[in-house]
């Protein structure tokens, strides 16, 4: 007898994948203390023997989720970086677009990028990580002459991603603004700062 809110016939890897998404929605809502194996079969519709097939503990099906955002956003960090020999008048609109990609992903994986982001142990290793990746795209452009060599890429990737991971949850992630609204705002800000024109040229 097929379990309730389970397709007949569903898959293995069907129920395995729900069980990821209803953890995932429990960790991001409660916390990993307060979220429990029964709260995440009973969202699931499935059994604690069906749970146990695919993973040891809690503590397993978490580590799954903190991997899994790890690896999709670095990811999305390494795919960002520019490749040589783009014509000037598309450079800022190509990282526009590269930081927009990322934002939306986050957007669209609310609770894994809670969890990715704010409730893993591992979320100073994910971010030291995503600064390094962005570090070593930012000396690859700088090379390709996008950008003044003169620049620190270590300090402005660390300024990059903290910009992002704090606007990702007090603007993102809340709705207020969108992927593309803030990825214009970041880019806009780092490229061409706060100073007006007159001022700028002084």
């Amino acid at each position: 007898m097929a379990e309730r809110g389970r397709p007949k016939g569903a898959s293995g890897e069907e129920s395995r994948a729900l069980l990821l998404e209803i953890a995932a929605k429990e960790f991001a809502q409660h916390g990993y203390h307060e979220t429990k194996v029964s709260s995440i079969v009973k969202g699931a519709s499935l059994s604690q023997p069906t749970f146990y097939l695919y993973f040891k503990n809690k503590e397993a099906i978490f580590e799954e989720l903190e991997d899994l955002f790890h690896i999709q956003i670095i990811d999305f960090t390494k795919k960002s970086r520019l490749q040589p020999e783009l014509e000037p008048k598309i450079i800022k609109e190509r990282i526009i677009y590269n930081v927009g990609q990322l934002l939306t992903f986050l957007a669209k994986n609310p609770d894994l990028t809670m969890i990715g982001f704010y409730l893993s142990t591992k979320s100073d290793e994910i971010k030291a990580r995503m600064v390094r990746e962005t570090k070593d795209n930012l000396d690859f452009e700088v090379e390709a002459g996008y950008f003044r060599k003169d620049l620190d890429t270590y300090m402005i990737a660390e300024a990059l991603i903290g910009i992002v991971e704090r606007l990702t949850f007090i603007q993102l992630l809340p709705g207020i603004k969108q992927p593309g609204e803030i990825a214009e705002f970041i880019v806009d800000l780092l490229l061409n700062g706060m100073l007006n024109e007159e001022n700028n040229n002084q």
